[in-house]
């Protein structure tokens, strides 16, 4: 693999991404928008909706938008000439795919530090120095979304990416545990949640900023979801491989 054509096409895909002043805002405003609302309206009621709690879980799913943009971006681009002169080159299924997610994660990492941020400011409390930890951890579980944006990206067509990877934000709300305390949770439904990338995305994010750094607490929900990454990464790369031959 030629990493120079991957780096050579995150380029052109960031700048891709830079132009679409609409869509950033969105993607970095509405989360935060979010995080303020539901903070003000929820926290002197609930443990749940204070900051330590909830700026780490609406980390994660601000970050679920990101594989909503990703699949559009490959999408739109497949269904251009661009995509068919790419194919003439030399350049690989496996580079194609690196290419895309190298030029999310810049955003992946500024719509973070903008969440944190806004975090701080608004809960002073909040600030602490294992937020620091936050911002690694927050590319490993980018990487999770961007390639489950890819995959289907690579599988549905400009008109049905939305609606599709619609689901992952959905599944990142719904099934990680962020808007409601699991502990009361049992049996079948609990193991789904535990098997699932979702919540292990927010255990990472909620135990990291309180400084919990042990192997169920970081390193277990860590492992679980790079495995998932390396999965749709994996198939991501068959599929488009697919693609590109027929």
């Amino acid at each position: 693999m030629s990493f120079s054509r991957a780096l050579t096409l995150a380029g052109r895909n960031f700048k891709e991404i830079r132009r679409d002043t609409l869509s950033l805002g969105f993607l970095f405003g509405l989360p935060v928008f979010m995080l303020v609302l539901f903070y003000f309206i929820f926290h002197k009621l609930t443990p749940q909706f204070e900051m330590r709690y909830l700026a780490p879980a609406m980390t994660g799913f601000g970050q679920a938008f990101i594989s909503l943009f990703s699949g559009i971006l490959i999408t739109t681009d497949r269904s251009s000439s661009f995509m068919a002169r790419l194919y003439a080159t030399r350049t690989r299924p496996s580079e194609f795919i690196i290419g895309y997610a190298l030029a999310m994660v810049p955003f992946a990492l500024i719509q973070t530090l903008i969440f944190l941020t806004a975090a701080v400011v608004i809960d002073v409390s909040f600030f602490s120095p294992y937020l620091f930890t936050i911002l690694p951890l927050s590319a490993v579980t980018c990487a999770f979304f961007i390639a489950a944006g890819l995959l289907l990206g690579a599988l549905c067509n400009e008109k049905s990416v939305g609606g599709v990877a619609s689901v992952i934000v959905m599944g990142q709300s719904v099934l990680s545990g962020m808007w409601f305390p699991t502990e009361g949770l049992e049996g079948g439904f609990m193991t789904v949640m535990n098997a699932l990338p979702f919540k292990n995305v927010t255990v990472i994010m909620q135990n990291a900023a309180a400084g919990i750094f042990t192997f169920d607490g970081v390193l277990r929900p860590l492992i679980i979801v790079c495995a998932y990454t390396v999965v749709l990464f994996t198939l991501a790369t068959v599929v488009f491989r697919s693609k590109m031959t027929k």
